[in-house]
């Protein structure tokens, strides 16, 4: 192991020694898994069977119909095609076949698209509070993560801020909309100052600044809200997508990175992600399987008035026991304050009960804790009882 790899692994583990504590050592870990009585509000996992229709279209894709079935496949055009289709109804904007690459999910979008625009020393930007590991990942490519908190009052990008961290080195900026874990959906207005801020700093530094859109929840949207994606305020921008929230199956990776047709230069971005995808931890794209069921699985979602009421539910009867919390725009999570300061020993706390969630700490929000609206509506009112006692006694 070289000195310089060594290094970069020791950082990345620190960076992640909060999660790696919890999933390894805390409550949860030591739960029985199989015990009906959990109350699992951990991660967004699904705590019920997946859509009947999806298995469905997995079982018929998976049947091999000629001999290259199961050859090596890459961004194949029924995939590509099927994506793009759905870009253009959904986001009324010209997206063509060849500005899609499938990838298996969100982890290797973001990986892809950094690798091509990033070198050694370079910045990249990401917001907090952020997904879990987005520092790490930042770390892993060379380049130096560069935290900018959002404005704690409303959850909006703080633009000052942004533009204060902007250096000659700067290359990259993440922002995932609707938020992990905040739930805001940034709007046209914050959106737009930001795309006039990041071409103000690309014409002075002489280098573009580029935008990786992690929009994995994008249609986990609530109350009927629009979802503005960050692609369409500036040019130099890449779109990630999970279809592993739609359908609440994450551990069946599929997903794309999508070139919006603003981009400069798009013909060689697309050749240079092309060569990240067949270089970086082998072959990028998802399995075949996956890429063939696309067309069918696009319009399918998870019920999202349902998530909306298990919402409304939470919220209403947290803040009745005396939680701080707001309701999310979007996504899987609900962030309350933690009665206590110490957030990971309330969330402790909560697990000798058999609920479980995840400590603020853990998505650098110390102080709160973070539920995920995933778990059934059974563990909901199987829990509500639980979090007024713990309520009560703190």
């Amino acid at each position: 192991m070289t000195h310089r790899f060594a290094e970069t692994m020791h950082r990345m583990i620190e960076v992640e020694r909060g999660f790696m504590t919890f999933f390894v050592e805390g409550g949860w870990a030591a739960r029985d898994p199989e015990d009906p009585e959990n109350c699992d509000f951990v991660a967004g996992n699904p705590q019920e069977l997946a859509l009947p229709e999806y298995v469905e279209a997995l079982r018929r894709w998976t049947v091999p119909q000629d001999k290259d079935w199961y050859a090596y496949k890459f961004n194949e055009p029924y995939a590509t095609e099927a994506v793009a289709a759905s870009l253009r109804e959904r986001r009324g904007l010209p997206f063509e076949a060849d500005d899609v690459l499938m990838t298996d999910g969100a982890f290797t979008g973001l990986n892809l698209c950094m690798r091509t625009v990033t070198d050694p020393g370079d910045e990249v930007i990401f917001l907090s509070p952020p997904w879990f590991f987005y520092e790490a990942m930042i770390i892993g490519t060379g380049a130096e993560p560069v935290r900018v908190r959002v404005d704690q009052g409303t959850w909006d990008l703080d633009l000052d801020a942004i533009e204060g961290a902007i250096t000659e080195r700067t290359s990259t900026i993440i922002v995932n909309s609707p938020n992990n874990p905040t739930g805001k959906i940034y709007p046209p207005e914050t959106l737009t100052a930001l795309g006039e801020m990041l071409t103000a700093a690309s014409e002075r530094h002489g280098r573009p600044i580029y935008l990786i859109s992690d929009e994995a929840y994008s249609r986990i949207v609530f109350d009927g809200r629009p979802y503005p994606s960050p692609t369409e305020f500036y040019p130099n921008a890449f779109l990630v997508y999970t279809y592993a929230k739609q359908l609440l199956t994450p551990g069946q990776r599929c997903g794309y990175v999508a070139l919006p047709p603003t981009m400069p230069d798009r013909q060689p971005m697309r050749e240079a992600l092309m060569i990240a995808q067949l270089t970086h931890g082998g072959h990028g794209a998802p399995n075949n399987v996956l890429q063939r069921a696309i067309a069918d699985i696009e319009p399918m979602n998870v019920d999202v008035a349902a998530l909306q009421r298990r919402r409304d539910r939470m919220v209403q009867a947290l803040s009745s026991y005396g939680y701080e919390l707001h309701s999310p725009e979007g996504t899987f999570y609900l962030l309350p304050t933690s009665p206590i300061p110490d957030d990971v020993a309330f969330v402790d706390r909560l697990a000798q009960d058999k609920v479980f969630v995840l400590p603020g700490a853990v998505v650098e929000m110390p102080g709160r804790f973070r539920i995920s609206i995933t778990g059934n509506d059974e563990m909901v009112e199987r829990a509500l009882p639980v979090f007024e006692r713990a309520a009560k006694e703190a």
